[in-house]
């Protein structure tokens, strides 16, 4: 197969947009694995008496992720994903203005492999829209869990948005170009949450955002979809196998491709349609 390489004489913003997409996703998939290094180092090394103040640290801020995390405008206000968003890029659109004195939830759909678009749109400040954001993840942001929603969402004053990708890491094991596979079923806490707290609920989805990377074929039944499945109830995360283009050369790599994301974002359930469901059951 003959490589294609990417041409020298590249802008120097597309430069910057394909090294901030590098970090981002080095930072999604090896982040882990460098902290865990770094323990074993420091334990190898006996270095133990590090660990006090980090452990230290650790008790205190232990119960941070079902609180609302621990938000940084700063860190939002990155120039780096600026170049983020226009990398793909990433588009967000409203079908209609929120009112900012009311609590929302977002349901997000489709997780694809790596959520870019929640990322793009809701984690930086480079998005249009300006509100306060709460992105809930499997304990890796903040806490999906019914306490760390309900924290957010019983806030007074309004303006308070959680975030949730519903299909989850399942989601992304069918995260496939040209087909989307929603896991809904099963997932209806979030309309329950949304009765209980009097939040209103949004439907958002990404267009695009299975494009991003190519996933080697796992159907269910396949041997590799039963020890992704079984590998994800162990860990509590999924582990798609997928390829795209390099840094350098377009043939092989991680970097996702060059595709629009447009996210469009609609209210669905407001405080005057959840009346006709106070006497509903969810199951």
């Amino acid at each position: 197969m003959k490589v294609e390489f990417a041409p020298l004489n590249i802008p120097r913003t597309r430069r910057l947009q394909t090294a901030a997409v590098l970090q981002w996703v080095l930072s999604f998939l090896l982040q882990a694995q460098v902290f865990i290094g770094i323990i074993l180092m420091l334990i190898i090394h006996n270095y133990w008496f590090l660990y006090i103040p980090y452990l230290t640290w650790l008790y205190f801020d232990w119960r941070t992720p079902e609180q609302g995390g621990r938000r940084s405008n700063w860190v939002r206000n990155w120039t780096v994903w600026k170049y983020f968003k226009d990398y793909f890029p990433i588009h967000l659109i409203k079908t209609q203005d929120l009112d900012p004195n009311h609590n929302y939830i977002f349901g997000f759909h489709p997780h694809g492999v790596l959520v870019a678009g929640v990322f793009g749109n809701f984690c930086t400040n480079y998005s249009n829209f300006k509100e306060l954001v709460h992105f809930h993840a499997a304990d890796t942001q903040v806490s999906v869990s019914k306490k760390s929603v309900s924290y957010v969402l019983s806030k007074d004053g309004g303006g308070n948005i959680s975030v949730i990708v519903l299909g989850g890491a399942e989601e992304s094991l069918d995260a496939h170009p040209g087909k989307f596979t929603l896991f809904t079923r099963q997932r209806k806490g979030f309309v329950k949450m949304a009765l209980t707290q009097g939040a209103y609920l949004v439907s958002v989805f990404s267009f695009g955002e299975n494009e991003l990377f190519k996933q080697i074929s796992n159907p269910e039944g396949s041997w590799l979809r039963t020890v992704q499945e079984k590998l994800q109830k162990i860990m509590g995360f999924a582990l798609p196998l997928f390829h795209t283009r390099g840094v350098f050369q377009y043939n092989s790599g991680l970097m996702p491709y060059r595709k629009a994301i447009h996210t469009v974002a609609h209210e669905t359930l407001n405080q005057k349609t959840q009346l006709n469901y106070s006497k509903c059951v969810f199951y």
